[in-house]
């Protein structure tokens, strides 16, 4: 069986740095933070008192209030960006074929905010009373239920739940679906609302979050010495994928091509990735192998990158172990820096970020290291793109993505030739 090419043909996102992909992309070249005080409950008893939230966000512009009022802030985020990745993509849903159109929508946690206002509601003397949309609000899955039945979308449907790999899951999924035939489109990505009490406290508890609340906006700095831990960040991203032909014929504006996808696991630790990055290197020597593409041909890795102690060394000998002498040929960044941590939805959020720099030929920055902050344990030879977005032709970037559990996913993208 011959497989199917696999285009981008719409984009879309919500995120700290803005509503929109063109604000999010100019605050990521730019090099802007999106993190601030949390303005979504009293942090005066935690350990952290910042996150990237997104801001001035009124649910009543994308949907009925009342309607609105059914639905977890996740979710609300999710439909957002979908709705402006469907526009993007310009496909006339009176002539196509909505059974062959899917959604595969990720989240890591899914309505945690939904789930803790209802236990605190909960009173053992007064007996269970519950919010009937209570279940369906929360389930990590819902967010794709909604966007097919926005839009009537009949074709594969459901969420991938893998911590922080989950929308690359997500991306990986829809481009095998279109490549093996099932579908001719897939509205894919992630979303995530974990910015609240239990999601602040949980993290804090395994000490997995930067405590830099005199500088929230330094706060996340991978690669650096300083570094001391995530920043918890929201939103959501949200990419159209396409059969090539089906694209073509409809003259769709196209954005990239997917490569490959790659999956791995740790067998390692709950949290903590392995010290010598084997499952990274495994999952991108897969994803390399699915694109049929060799090392040399990777010119930008938009890193997992998290700015934790551990992570950042293990990723940066993973990609010397796989790339050799071309990994210090070509360009590494961590959005996160700039986005902080989306859980669930970083990893689309990120995948747009190489489409956008294989598009425009820039390659983002990795903001906040400060010039003698050096970890003796990572190769600075390796090119972070500290501070300074670089300008290059990209004709393909890799985005990695890693996950609790020792969850590993990558995906390359490629500039679109017919």
């Amino acid at each position: 069986m011959e497989l199917k090419r696999v285009v981008v043909t719409g984009l879309g996102s919500i995120t700290p740095l803005g509503h929109t992909i063109a604000s999010t992309w100019e605050g990521i070249i730019n090099g802007k933070s999106g993190a601030g005080p949390i303005t979504q409950f009293d942090t005066s008893k935690f350990k952290t008192h910042f996150a990237c939230e997104v801001k001035d966000f009124d649910p009543s512009q994308i949907m009925d209030r009342k309607e609105s009022r059914k639905c977890d802030r996740y979710t609300l985020l999710a439909i957002s960006a979908a709705r402006d990745a469907i526009s993007d993509a310009a496909l006339n849903l009176e002539k196509e074929d909505l059974d062959r159109i899917g959604v595969i929508f990720a989240s890591g946690i899914g309505g945690i905010k939904t789930f803790e206002e209802e236990v605190k509601s909960y009173n053992e003397e007064r007996g269970p009373r519950f919010n009937p949309f209570f279940i369906p609000k929360m389930i990590s899955d819902i967010a794709a239920g909604q966007i097919s039945m926005m839009y009537g979308f009949r074709g594969p449907n459901f969420a991938t739940v893998s911590a922080c790999a989950s929308s690359t899951n997500a991306i990986s999924d829809a481009f095998n679906y279109i490549r093996l035939g099932k579908a001719n489109a897939i509205i894919t990505g992630g979303a995530e609302a974990a910015v609240s009490a239990a999601g602040i406290g949980g993290f804090n508890a395994m000490n997995a979050l930067s405590t830099r609340n005199e500088s929230p906006e330094t706060a996340s700095r991978p690669f650096s010495a300083s570094r001391d831990g995530f920043v918890l960040g929201e939103g959501a991203a949200c990419l159209v994928l396409e059969e090539m032909e089906h694209a073509l014929m409809r003259e769709a504006t196209i954005y990239c091509e997917v490569a490959g996808t790659g999956m791995s696991a740790d067998a390692y630790h709950l949290t903590a990735s392995h010290p010598e990055g084997l499952g990274a290197k495994l999952v991108m020597k897969n994803a390399l192998e699915d694109a049929g593409m060799e090392p040399e041909e990777i010119d930008y890795i938009n890193v997992h990158g998290t700015s934790t102690p551990v992570g950042d060394i293990s990723e940066a000998k993973a990609i010397k172990d796989v790339f050799g002498e071309h990994a210090y040929r070509l360009n590494i960044s961590s959005t996160k820096s700039m986005t902080g941590h989306l859980l669930g939805a970083a990893g689309a959020l990120e995948a747009i970020a190489c489409v956008m720099a294989v598009k425009e030929g820039i390659i983002p920055p990795t903001i906040n290291h400060e010039e003698g902050d050096n970890d003796p344990e990572i190769d600075y030879n390796l090119n972070f793109t500290f501070n300074k977005a670089q300008k290059k032709i990209i004709n393909a970037a890799l985005s990695n993505t890693f996950g609790f559990g020792g969850h590993n996913a990558s995906i390359i993208v490629k500039k679109f030739v017919r």
